[in-house]
């Protein structure tokens, strides 16, 4: 019996670091990684722009199906290739990037369609307030990167937001859409 407990208990412990073991960091790839916005302007085009400097880190387990990212913005960095455009968007108008330069998204769930993520739920701090968003994959893979010669983990994931949840108000009242479309492509290479 003694002999049954000691062969159980070695046998979990074993599964246990196996499981731990599955589990790996990665860093974004800041080459690969962008977050792009769009917002309709009056119903007759779409502004788009997005941010150019970024860095974060992702917590994969694809075998748990458990994950966590934490990744952050310069909101200085907002390029539209508009230079003058891009001043507005740092403006106390919309960004405010001299009072607020970090935007920041944490993830709290990853869920999972078979062996993909299918969205990520999490926090996203903007103009100093925190409210949760969701980001549905378009496609999500990991490959062996040829270059790299590490593993690369990575998707296309979309959003829509309403920017008044985080006080950005700036021409709602003359028309402005509320809803701000995110397209978030993402990869991040394991470490």
């Amino acid at each position: 019996m003694r002999k049954s407990l000691f062969a159980l208990a070695a046998v979990a412990t074993m599964f246990a670091g196996a499981a731990q073991a599955q589990s790996a960091n990665y860093a974004i790839d800041p080459t690969h990684t962008f977050v792009t916005f769009e917002i309709s302007h009056f119903g007759a085009s779409v502004n788009r722009a997005r941010f150019d400097k970024k860095e974060g880190t992702v917590q994969f387990d694809r075998a748990g199906k458990t994950g966590k990212v934490e990744i952050s913005f310069d909101a200085t960095s907002v390029n539209s290739g508009t230079p003058a455009f891009d001043k507005h968007l740092q403006s106390a108008d919309l960004f405010n990037a001299a009072a607020h330069p970090t935007i920041k998204f944490v993830s709290d769930k990853f869920v999972f369609k078979g062996d993909n993520v299918s969205e990520v739920t999490g926090q996203l701090t903007l103009l100093g307030k925190t409210a949760p968003v969701t980001l549905k994959a378009n496609q999500f893979a990991c490959y062996q990167s040829p270059m790299l010669k590490r593993e690369v983990c990575g998707g296309d994931f979309e959003a829509t937001i309403d920017r008044t949840q985080w006080g950005m108000n700036y021409g709602v009242d003359w028309g402005f859409s509320k809803n701000v479309r995110l397209v978030v492509q993402v990869e991040a290479v394991k470490q």
